[in-house]
């Protein structure tokens, strides 16, 4: 049996959890002096490199003094529940990665519990050492803190600690210790982390996690708990509802290093890949022998939230997109689903809208993003907040959110997470900030983020994640003002702009290209209304009698993607294409509008 260990890393946003693999892979000298050093290989995707977060988890391994070390990497953030909770099912124990001066936050605390709940064993890494501002000593107390709130018994802890600088790569074991390499934090591991152990019996794995290649198709990944699973062996498929039918393998990898090396056989304990099985499914077993036994179903998170994606249908239809129909639409929609296991799609019984449900608005802007970068063209309705019955009454999720403000902002912010229905339920000093924790309803999420950026000057960092469904907490009121929409189609002119200054803030700017029915600016006022920017001067050859004033065009304001589906009312939709992101409303035609809203009042 090879001396194996099996580590998931656990870390909050930006605290250097990616930086200290890439050192680790560099002093176990995998990136050979022959090799290009691809710098952040965790995050290797576009989206994962520009918004510093970890999407999908990533599976290498660091051979060190005869051990074969399987690291595990983690997403912090609570939308991806559904990945954390499978890719922890491999692991035997945590690496949990804490700031030196911001200690634990809410996304660490995410996944730890995680952990804690399948009795995996924690080591801490205090990283960051090297920043001017660290305190680890009190870091270490509110780590304690945290193990005890998460209800760790005896053994968790009493967990083991070093500290670390992943950038400048080392790790020692207490803080006046020579800072040479990271060899005292692999001796940690091997030290700490059980060798999983060797089940004797009839072979059995599951798949924890998809990849998917364009020659081979879907790639299982998962552990092989019991037995020794081998590619010339009899096996078979035990599918989530039960099903069980004869499989074949037609290649088995192991992860050595960055890579995947062929084997043909791999005992309990390790954690291997699988290529052959077309309808391979997250969750399934594979098992041998005459009487296949498949293991526990693995439990994903409940979506919360839910929006409609449609076709495209306004005048700018086909002239920036790829991908367009309906057929496309549906076809990665579903596409999707066979590696998003937290994504529930639904027909609505209208051919071109289809009913998305996830775990909150980062985990469907994410597959939005991917989508309009792989060329599709399509528009999304205002996210819904996905509602229970719970004895009878009405009941909607309920998030923690946890802001970290300068002390003397945090009244501002009180008050407006309480005019969303947010209760304080806890506030401390943390150095210049104090950090806020509040109770809040999934709905008065939408559109908070932007307000408490524009009360506390840019400074306030907000985190949220999943707590539990409660009783309907009460109407929320949203977004108050109405909008500019505009009447014609054709150029934006700044003369027209600067001459509607007084009504509001623009989202476009001179030169862009503006249909009917497009939202271009929101109202000082709280109704919506139309307006003429594409008008030009009129030119005479008389001189006017004030001289021409240059237009002061006040910059426009930009929206990214998630700040956009936070910002629509009901009426509304964004419009998503490859090179754009546009908010119009649900009717383009002034006439269809003004029908749908004496509907509404009726």
């Amino acid at each position: 049996m090879k001396q194996i260990r099996n580590v998931a890393i656990i870390a909050h946003v930006d605290h250097g959890k990616t930086t200290l693999v890439d050192e680790l892979l560099k002093q176990s000298k995998i990136f050979r002096t022959n090799q290009v050093v691809q710098e952040r290989f965790l995050d290797s995707n576009d989206l994962e490199r520009e918004r510093g977060i970890t999407i999908l988890s990533k599976n290498i391994s660091i051979p060190y003094d005869g051990y074969k070390i399987n690291l595990i990497d983690t997403p912090g953030h609570s939308d991806f529940g559904g990945e954390v909770e499978r890719v922890l099912k491999m692991a035997d124990g945590v690496l949990l990665l804490v700031d030196s001066f911001e200690g634990p936050m809410p996304q660490t605390r995410f996944v730890l519990e995680k952990a804690l709940s399948l009795k995996l064993k924690p080591i801490v890494v205090i990283n960051k050492i090297d920043r001017p501002d660290n305190r680890p000593d009190e870091v270490l107390d509110e780590i304690y803190d945290l193990f005890i709130d998460l209800d760790a018994d005896e053994e968790q802890l009493d967990f083991q600690y070093l500290y670390a600088s992943g950038r400048n790569g080392w790790a020692v074991r207490n803080l006046n210790d020579k800072q040479e390499n990271l060899i005292p934090l692999l001796e940690k591991i091997v030290e700490s982390i059980p060798q999983p152990e060797f089940i004797e019996g009839e072979c059995q794995m599951q798949i924890t996690s998809l990849d998917y290649s364009e020659y081979v198709g879907r790639i299982g990944i998962g552990r092989v708990f019991r037995g020794t699973l081998r590619k010339s062996d009899t096996l078979s498929i035990i599918k989530r509802d039960g099903s069980i039918k004869k499989i074949s393998i037609r290649q088995l990898f192991v992860f050595e290093g960055l890579g995947r090396i062929e084997v043909t056989e791999v005992e309990a304990g390790d954690i291997c890949a699988i290529v052959g099985i077309e309808d391979i499914d997250i969750g399934d077993t594979i098992a041998g022998g005459e009487n296949p036994e498949p293991l526990p179903i693995i439990a994903i998170d409940e979506p919360t939230i839910s929006l409609n994606f449609t076709v495209n249908t306004s005048p700018f239809f086909g002239k920036e997109g790829k991908y367009v129909t309906s057929r496309h639409l549906r076809d990665r929609l579903y596409k999707e689903l066979e590696q998003n296991v937290a994504l529930h799609v639904e027909d609505t019984g209208s051919p071109d809208t289809y009913k998305v449900s996830g775990r909150g608005i980062l985990h469907l802007s994410i597959l939005m993003e991917n989508m309009r970068r792989e060329g599709y063209e399509f528009a999304v309705g205002a996210p819904k907040v996905i509602y229970k019955e719970i004895k009878g009454k009405k009941a909607e999720p309920i998030e923690i959110l946890t802001v970290d403000v300068p002390n003397d902002l945090s009244g501002k912010v009180i008050e407006l997470v309480g005019q969303k229905k947010g209760e304080l339920v806890k506030m401390e000093a943390k150095g210049s900030l104090t950090k806020l924790e509040f109770h809040i309803p999934a709905r008065g999420l939408m559109g908070l983020r932007n307000k408490i950026l524009t009360v506390t000057s840019g400074e306030g960092i907000m985190h949220h994640r999943f707590y539990q469904y409660e009783y309907f907490k009460g109407s929320i009121t949203q977004r108050q003002s109405g909008v500019l929409i505009s009447m014609h189609e054709g150029t934006a002119t700044a003369y027209a702009i600067d001459s509607l200054q007084d009504r509001g803030k623009f989202f476009i700017e001179p030169g862009d290209v503006i249909y009917q029915g497009q939202i271009v600016g929101e109202n000082n006022k709280e109704v919506d209304i139309e307006v003429h920017v594409q008008r030009g001067k009129k030119l005479t050859n008389m001189r006017a009698a004030g001289a021409d004033k240059a237009a002061k065009i006040a910059p426009a304001v930009k929206f990214t993607l998630e700040e956009s589906l936070e910002y629509i009312k009901e009426d509304e939709l964004i419009e998503i294409t490859p090179k754009s992101i546009r908010m119009r409303k649900l009717y383009l035609d002034p006439h269809a509008r003004k029908k749908y809203n004496l509907q509404l009042k009726q």
